[in-house]
């Protein structure tokens, strides 16, 4: 091997540049003087750099057509993402436009319902919120000539509130639907099921004893059931609702929580219909 001394090796350096540049400058004048000689080079230089061309091309297009893969990949994640998000508000859309369309179904039902005989009621202020020897139940003043049963059955603006279970000379006192001792049979107006609603002494009484196969349905129209003779059919309750330990409860249509004014129904006898007759007269509407 040869070694070549510092003064030499800084002499080579400075001869490189003019070195290459004299060989350009001279491949430029052969290329002037004899195209054919140049074109004759280039091809030999291209034939021979060609298989290394075709052997970078492979992953070279491999690699090109993984990062397109990347980002599509990137591109579909995203795509589900706005899709998830777009399916959710369609489903929720979806619920109120059902809730909406049984609540019309209702309304229509209404509206050619013809009660046996008029109910009458009282209206009444609520004047105490006490329970006695109940946790949730209201007092309410009665007037002069008003006049009110055991057993009549209290709804404020919305749904039912109670019954009365105590009645004096110018109080009667209301058992709320929320109360532990409240027992309501109630009907589920999509499947026409038979149900209970039992208070809690919570905010929201729990739904139970439905019929095996049938689960209530989150948002779900509950009304009363002619059940048992307590209370007549179809009065407005509430909605389903299942909370955190998918308990189903329901949700009030009545502002318990608000109470100012009730108005005590006295509908006189309710007559129990055969399960029969029942699930023909919530399909088909009264005659």
């Amino acid at each position: 091997m040869i070694r070549l001394s510092i003064q030499m090796r800084q002499a080579l350096a400075k001869l490189t540049l003019p070195v290459l540049m004299a060989v350009a400058f001279a491949l430029v004048l052969v290329g002037k003087a004899d195209t054919l000689l140049a074109m004759r080079l280039r091809v030999a230089l291209d034939d021979a750099l060609a298989p290394m061309y075709g052997a970078m091309a492979g992953p070279l297009v491999r690699m090109r057509n993984s990062i397109g893969w990347v980002r599509d990949l990137a591109d579909i994640q995203a795509e589900n993402v706005r899709l998830r998000r777009d399916n959710a508000r369609l489903l929720h859309w979806q619920r109120v436009a059902e809730a909406l369309a049984l609540r019309d179904r209702e309304l229509e039902a209404q509206l050619h319902w013809m009660p046996s005989r008029p109910a009458t009621f009282v209206t009444a202020p609520i004047v105490a919120d006490t329970g006695g020897l109940y946790a949730h139940a209201v007092l309410v003043a009665l007037r002069q000539g008003h006049t009110v049963h055991k057993g009549d059955i209290a709804l404020d603006g919305g749904g039912v509130v109670g019954r009365v279970t105590e009645v004096g000379a110018r109080s009667a006192r209301v058992l709320l639907i929320t109360d532990l001792n409240s027992r309501v049979p109630v009907m589920l107006v999509t499947s026409h099921a038979p149900a209970l609603m039992i208070g809690t002494n919570g905010a929201l009484p729990r739904l139970t004893y439905w019929p095996h196969g049938v689960v209530p349905r989150e948002g779900e129209r509950v009304v009363t059931s002619a059940a048992g003779g307590v209370f007549p059919a179809d009065l407005p309750v509430g909605t389903v609702h299942y909370n955190r330990a998918h308990v189903a409860e329901v949700l009030p249509d009545a502002r318990l929580d608000r109470l100012d004014l009730v108005r005590l129904f006295d509908f006189g006898s309710v007559t129990t219909l055969a399960p029969e007759a029942a699930a023909r007269h919530h399909r088909d509407g009264p005659p």
